[in-house]
């Protein structure tokens, strides 16, 4: 069946193996799946939730659609745009947030954990942001968003908010509440000095992660200490259990190879860790070697990934003005 899908990436800049196989990779293939159509935002209206360098932020937006672009979106089969570009998604969302509920908010759980302890001191932007997020997809009718489990609470919400939307307004159907598309396998990549955490740009430890620009010698040295346990490597799933990092390089190494992790298990069961991480070495810079390169080469011209982001942002104003005209219309301006 064809789907309309949606999904959006902050700018964050230097992304990882993590946002690659967590997203990236599972973008592709939906844009690769024939009669699917995507829409892929890079979403700086949310990243400015938390304060930004304005020159760095610049710089991440261009950043994320040259990986988005090296890692195989293309232009022509995706609509690719950064959000600020398309007013109707700030219109959608003011509207929206005059039909969401304070209730509703206060259960979202993302906010309670980047906003800390001191609550109070939180931008407004960053307690209301799932509205935002709501707006940016039911502008578009998206049927499916691709989400990890930490955006599934947002991707309810925005089926409530349309469901109110429709009902208040007495429009069924008008707001299409999209289904979640969550990845079953591998969507969650783990620190490599810790497998229970998830593997972060945010880290203060360099070696907890491969960033996508990585180098040859850099990737090894980071999988050569990547920590582990003394045992041998299992060959069943439920060997597994209770050895959070030989879970996480051995799903690294089943997603880059394309292979479930049975194979995996089978190819490595009652060996080292050594084996694993050699193999996993070579597996990960030569998928990542020639997404390193391309990144390098399309941020070396800035106008032209300036030029794809625009004409991107065309395409979805188009799309999105015609739907908040008709929210405009119904709500009575």
């Amino acid at each position: 069946m064809a789907k309309k899908i949606f999904s959006g990436v902050q700018p964050t800049g230097n992304l990882h193996l993590g946002n690659y196989l967590g997203a990236i990779k599972h973008f592709v293939g939906l844009q690769n799946e024939e009669d699917n159509s995507c829409i892929y935002c890079v979403v700086d209206l949310h990243a400015i939730t938390l304060k930004q360098d304005p020159k760095k932020l610049k710089n991440n937006i261009r950043e994320t659609a040259a990986t988005f672009i090296a890692s195989g979106l293309d232009p022509n089969k995706s609509i690719l745009f950064n959000q600020s570009l398309v007013p109707a998604h700030s219109e959608g969302s003011w509207i929206l947030s005059c039909v969401g509920r304070m209730g509703w908010l206060n259960r979202m759980t993302q906010f309670k954990e980047k906003a800390g302890k001191d609550k109070e001191k939180a931008s407004v932007g960053l307690y209301i942001y799932p509205v935002l997020m709501a707006s940016d997809i039911l502008l578009y009718d998206a049927t499916h968003v691709p989400v990890g489990d930490d955006q599934k609470q947002h991707l309810e919400l925005c089926r409530d908010i349309a469901q109110k939307f429709n009902n208040e307004y007495k429009c069924p159907d008008f707001l299409r509440p999209p289904e979640p598309l969550i990845q079953k396998h591998f969507s969650r990549i783990m620190s490599l000095k810790d497998g229970t955490k998830k593997m972060s740009k945010s880290d203060i430890a360099e070696g907890s992660r491969i960033n996508l620009t990585d180098n040859e010698d850099q990737i090894a040295n980071k999988i050569k200490k990547a920590k582990t346990d003394n045992d041998t490597l299992p060959g069943n799933e439920d060997g597994l259990k209770g050895r959070p990092e030989a879970e996480n390089l051995m799903g690294i190494y089943s997603s880059l190879s394309n292979q479930n992790i049975t194979d995996t298990l089978n190819e490595f069961e009652g060996k080292n860790f050594s084996e694993l991480k050699n193999k996993l070495s070579e597996v990960i810079v030569t998928k990542l070697s020639p997404i390193s390169k391309e990144i390098k080469k399309l941020l070396s011209d800035k106008n032209y990934i300036d030029q794809i982001l625009e004409d991107g942002a065309a395409k979805a104003q188009d799309i999105s003005s015609i739907k908040v005209k008709k929210i405009k219309e119904i709500v009575g301006f």
